[in-house]
């Protein structure tokens, strides 16, 4: 008899012993008896005979986990905070007993994309880097180079996997690498069914699916030899998982590409500053098609005459617009309607949110508390706003006010399922709509040439936000949004805000806004120069979430190398009827800071490492 430590999958439980008359590898799939339940578990490794009682192991699959995959998941459960089971569970397995033989021949269907000259030079640059950073402008063709370069690994009889922020960019691009790499090309994300998922991993298995491309999900499909990945979009916040394991896929992706000894390409008009600052950084800098774009600032918060004009002018000559609206926040941000700027806090230069019902603002990084105020301390204008409009609210202003015009609502509320999605985009492709009107979904590659008009709201909202990046978000959305447009023709970008002054200093030049941004990060003591991680407690009585908060701070104290920025109460107070508090920890140093929160890491909390959310 053999005895065997085994985890369960999808589960916290703490590891347990069977045992099986059968010799096991590690990483084996089984299936074991918990009480009157069958559960899959994962075998992690051989244990010597214990002193009791141990069930046998029910049964024993063809699947398996690598020792690649399961080094990756200790690094996920560790550096992430959530157990091995949880971190295993994100892979996939493979088939045990298949090998994996390819052809070696792309299975190119149509020519390969014709690079020109400073395409072939970035593709070339490429070939000689095991991980960059492709900065390219909007419309500067970096999907051409995605391509040569799959087909270069293809033809080496190398696999590759292709991350894209969000599924409503999968169907255009689906449709892009069909045209090259037909059936060896399959997307993968959470809204397959189990049925085609277990078709995708049948032809992965056989070798005859040899790019995988989709949201972050995509990164943990078993393909055998992988070559090449690629990040797309890799400054999108997406990427990062909001549940346990709260892995960020982006740099997931580049650990894996260690690991596996693949390339790894990041990929943005507007990288993210730490990712500028981290990785060779390679430029596309100029659009495949030179357009003119004309930029238009305008002020105010709501859709007023200068919108309703141009929109009905581009519909009128048959083109296309876009209009983007701010997300509503779980609560609300005080800004100027003369100047811009949103009230911040002292202490942390981010945006106080306003608590009407304790009739105070809040910092969430810091929790410093004030009245609220009604007279912008910038340029003395009273009184300060709080109200947004949403998406429904702005398609019947626009629909009341030009007639004939079709709107697609391109929100989360609307777009509920992967095929809702496809129709929107067929109907907008069509042109049987005139208007894509919608959230943060808008500004993520979407290609279409009819686009003439990009409107953009509410960038003073988001440069208020109670983010450390607000400001790399607000500038980093403007791009996207304006490249949406002119990209076969002369357009026009409408941008509302009281703040033109701090947007127009960087409409030709993203980079001198990251070089600017770094320095206010240095100063200011935010990553990349420092590691960020928060603490969240959630629980249905009050008194205890307090009290685990202030127990887990006064642990924290011990740590000399780790500051407390500040504690209490969450953005957003109350969820699923739990009280939330949060601890937001700041170190030089990610070791000192990592061991600080091993030693508090117990059931009642949650630990955020690089977090990218604040409320």
């Amino acid at each position: 008899m053999y005895y065997y430590t085994v985890h369960l999958l999808r589960s916290s439980a703490p590891s347990l012993t069977y045992c099986s008359d059968a010799k096991l590898i590690k990483g084996s799939v089984v299936t074991v008896q918990l009480k009157t339940v069958l559960k899959e578990a994962i075998v992690t490794e051989e244990a010597e005979k214990p002193v009791f009682e141990t069930s046998e192991i029910f049964s024993i699959s063809d699947k398996g986990y690598s020792a690649e995959q399961i080094a990756m998941a200790k690094f996920i459960c560790e550096y992430y905070f959530s157990s091995f089971s949880e971190a295993i569970s994100l892979f996939i397995p493979y088939s045990i007993n298949k090998n994996h033989t390819f052809d070696i021949q792309p299975p190119s269907k149509s020519p390969l994309p014709i690079l020109s000259p400073l395409q072939q030079q970035v593709y070339e640059q490429f070939l000689q880097k095991d991980k960059a950073l492709l900065f390219g402008v909007t419309g500067s063709g970096k999907t051409e180079i995605f391509i040569s370069l799959f087909a270069k690994m293809l033809s080496e009889g190398k696999t590759c996997i292709f991350l894209m922020p969000e599924i409503s960019l999968t169907p255009q691009m689906e449709k892009r690498l069909k045209v090259y790499f037909g059936d060896a090309v399959a997307m993968w994300h959470s809204k397959l069914t189990k049925k085609k998922k277990e078709s995708i991993l049948e032809g992965v298995e056989e070798g005859r699916i040899r790019i995988i491309a989709g949201a972050r999900s995509a990164l943990f499909v078993p393909l055998s030899n992988l070559g090449l990945i690629v990040v797309d979009e890799e400054h999108d916040d997406s990427y990062k998982a909001m549940t346990r394991p709260r892995y960020h896929a982006r740099d997931v992706a580049v650990l894996m590409g260690q690991k596996l000894g693949a390339k790894v390409v990041l990929a943005s008009a507007t990288p993210s500053v730490s990712s500028y600052f981290k990785y060779d950084v390679v430029k596309l800098d100029k659009p495949f098609v030179q357009s003119q774009k004309k930029y238009t600032f305008i002020e105010g918060d709501s859709i007023n005459h200068t919108i309703l004009d141009a929109l009905h002018t581009h519909y009128k000559a048959g083109n296309q617009s876009l209009l983007f609206l701010p997300t509503r926040g779980n609560f609300k941000y005080l800004y100027c309607e003369n100047c811009g700027k949103t009230h911040l806090c002292p202490y942390c230069s981010v945006g106080m949110a306003l608590h009407r019902k304790y009739k105070h603002l809040k910092c969430h990084y810091c929790n410093f508390t004030q009245a609220i105020v009604d007279t912008c301390i910038y340029c003395g204008h009273t009184p300060l706003k709080s109200e947004r409009m949403g998406t429904v609210e702005a398609i019947e202003i626009i629909s009341e006010a030009i007639e004939g015009i079709q709107i697609e609502q391109f929100d989360k509320d609307s777009i509920t399922t992967a095929n809702k999605l496809k129709e929107a985009l067929g109907r907008f492709e069509r042109g049987e709509s005139q208007v894509l009107l919608g959230t943060q979904m808008l500004s993520k590659g979407h290609d279409y040439a009819n686009i003439t008009l990009s409107v953009i709201m509410g960038l003073d909202y988001i440069l208020g936000l109670s983010d450390y990046r607000a400001r790399e978000r607000a500038v980093s959305l403007l791009f996207q949004i304006a490249g949406r447009s002119g990209r076969a023709k002369e357009a026009e970008v409408i941008v509302q805000t009281g703040d033109a002054a701090f947007f127009e200093q960087y409409l030709q030049d993203y980079e001198a806004f990251m070089k600017d941004e770094l320095a206010f990060l240095k100063m200011a003591e935010y990553p990349p120069f420092v590691s960020l991680a928060r603490i969240l407690i959630a629980h249905k009585d009050e008194a205890k979430a307090s009290k685990i908060t202030l127990d887990t701070v006064t642990k924290l104290k011990a740590f000399k190398e780790v500051e407390i920025v500040g504690h209490g109460k969450a953005g957003v107070e109350k969820i699923a009827n739990k009280y939330r508090f949060t601890i937001l920890l700041r170190s030089k140093s990610r070791v000192p800071l990592l061991k600080a929160l091993h030693s508090v890491d117990y059931r009642e909390i949650e630990i955020d490492f690089d977090p990218v959310e604040f409320s």
